[in-house]
This record gives C-alpha cells, structure tokens and sequence, in this order.
C-alpha cells in the first residue's frame, strides 16, 4: 500500500509480512523496519507518517550507509585518494551523511507473505563517497525470529558499513534502563570526547561495559551507553517484567550499543530510553584505523551481512 509521496514526486510504499507470531511492515523509505510485533506487542519504535520520518526520526528502524556509525573529521583516504563526506555529527560523519541510505526511497525487487527484498544504488560521488554502489537488504520473518540479510557491489574501491538502526523496547512502552542485557564480548571500543574509538581495543573487565555477566541498562552509569563492542558471540536482551527475550546474532565483528539516552521528546515522539539500539556492524572510524578490520569492498567483491534477532516469551 501506498505510505506516502516524497517531496521529489517518489511515491513510498508499505508493505506487510507475517510469519508464525510475527508481524512487520516494511517502508520503501530507508528500508525502515516500521513496526515488529511479537505475539501482538509492537516491541520497536516507529513514526505513524512519511512526514514523520522526513522531519522527526533519529533513523527509526532505517538501513544506515554507505558507511554506518562515526567517520572522524568526514575524512579518510583510499588507495591514496583523500575523501571528504558530508559532516553531520558534529566534526564527523555520521551514518553515510546529511543524505545516506536511510534518507532515500529503496526499489522493491522481491515480496512473499514472509519476507522483502529492497535494492538501492548509491551512484558514485553519492555523500562523496567513490563507487557506484549496488545494495541490497532482505528481511526474513522465520518462525520466532527476524533475519537482515545484506548484499552490495561495487564498480571501483570504496568503503562500506552496513546496518539496522532499529529501536527496541520489549514491554512496548515506558523505557528500557530496565531491560537486562548481556553481551558476549570480552572488549570494547573507548572513544574520545567526539564519539570516534581512540584505536584501542580495551578489556571490558573491571568496567561499566562488562556485559558478560547480565547488566540492567540503568544499573550504572545512568545507561549513558553508545558504543562498540567487539563480539565474541551474540547479544541476549530480557525485559523482567514479561520474561520476553531477544537473542541477537550477526556475522558482524562489533555492535553498536545505544541506550536511546539522546532522543529527545522536542525533535520526535520519544523521550530519552524510549528503545535501545543493537546494531550490528563493522566497527567505527575503519577507514581511518588500520588495525580495525578493514571496509573497504573492492570490484569483483561481494559484501554480505546476516543478523537475526529472535525472540521468546
């Protein structure tokens, strides 16, 4: 069904999956992930209107890219070419720039009853990053379990970090400083004063970000949490209240752990730790740190990503 016109004349649709005691719908828009529910209880946030996500989201439920998360200054080189993207975060980039993936309007190349495939090309010089970019996201409903399953190509060297910035909360109101979360991850990345990780991949022992042994969000630090994890296994969330669990696995080498604590009820319809964000991803500010993993995808290259979230109670 048609959810809206984008001020360029693109018409946006919405579409509707099901699967066992799951429902979702999909927007053209962003690739967003509108709404998730889990035996009748919507468990992510979402906007009601196209209008909404154009004036008031903080990435709700979008596909971020071409490059996710934080790049330090909007600058990096590659092969000995300097790039500069778009800054939007303060000094850095932030998820691809003022106009990345989750602004625009995806093609629909595939619809059953249970999944959605969505396909975009980021034209080269796109956010000013080198490369025509052939994307793709498909999500999965499968029994108790969601899965994103990303694809991308591209004509000449570039960067590339792809994720879902959904917003969970598994009571489908209040906040989630207490949703207890355990992250199976023995490091974390520090950042400095602007949110860019110092290089360092540093033991969680001992600090507020040792998640190995189950944490409620609220429990230290006030929940003041938006940084990378560097994943030896998945991630479990339970709400206490209703028992409900989300089990979250990724062929990714880091998730971005956001506890929601910058929304803000003057900009959008939440407040702050309205959801929390798990996004699975390659780690912040790769380009500019040799020791990270590297993003770059080269021709002739194939890029493919898998996260389920699964869920119980």
């Amino acid at each position: 069904m048609t959810f809206g016109t984008m001020p360029s004349g693109e018409r946006v649709e919405r579409f509707e999956l099901s699967s066992g005691p799951l429902r979702a719908a999909v927007l053209s828009y962003g690739a967003v992930l509108q709404t998730l529910e889990v035996y009748g209880l919507n468990v992510v946030l979402g906007l009601d209107t196209l209008d909404d996500y154009l004036t008031r989201s903080r990435y709700f439920g979008a596909v971020a890219g071409r490059y996710a998360n934080r790049i330090a200054g909007g600058r990096f080189a590659l092969d000995g070419t300097e790039y500069q993207v778009p800054v939007n975060d303060g000094p850095n980039s932030l998820h691809g720039g003022v106009h990345g993936f989750d602004s625009k309007v995806w093609t629909v190349a595939d619809v059953t009853g249970s999944s959605i495939t969505l396909t975009l090309t980021s034209p080269d010089g796109d956010q000013g990053y080198p490369g025509t970019l052939n994307a793709s996201v498909t999500y999965t409903l499968e029994a108790e379990a969601i899965r994103l399953d990303y694809t991308a190509e591209t004509d000449a060297p570039t960067v590339l970090n792809l994720t879902n910035h959904s917003y969970f909360n598994l009571a489908g109101r209040g906040d989630v400083l207490g949703h207890v979360v355990r992250i199976d991850a023995e490091h974390y990345l520090p950042v400095d004063a602007v949110k860019i990780p110092t290089g360092e991949l540093a033991p969680v022992k001992g600090t507020p970000f040792d998640f190995t042994e189950p944490h409620a969000i609220g429990e230290r630090q006030g929940g003041a949490y938006d940084h990378c994890f560097v994943l030896d296994g998945g991630v479990t969330v339970v709400e206490p209240e209703t028992g409900r669990t989300m089990e979250v696995t990724t062929t990714e080498p880091g998730v971005q752990f956001y506890a929601g604590g910058m929304l803000d009820p003057a900009a959008t319809p939440y407040g702050p730790h309205a959801g929390l964000c798990l996004e699975t991803q390659h780690f912040p500010d790769s380009p500019n740190q040799p020791g990270f993993p590297s993003t770059v995808l080269r021709p002739g290259e194939r890029f493919t990503s898998s996260t389920t979230y699964r869920f119980t109670g």
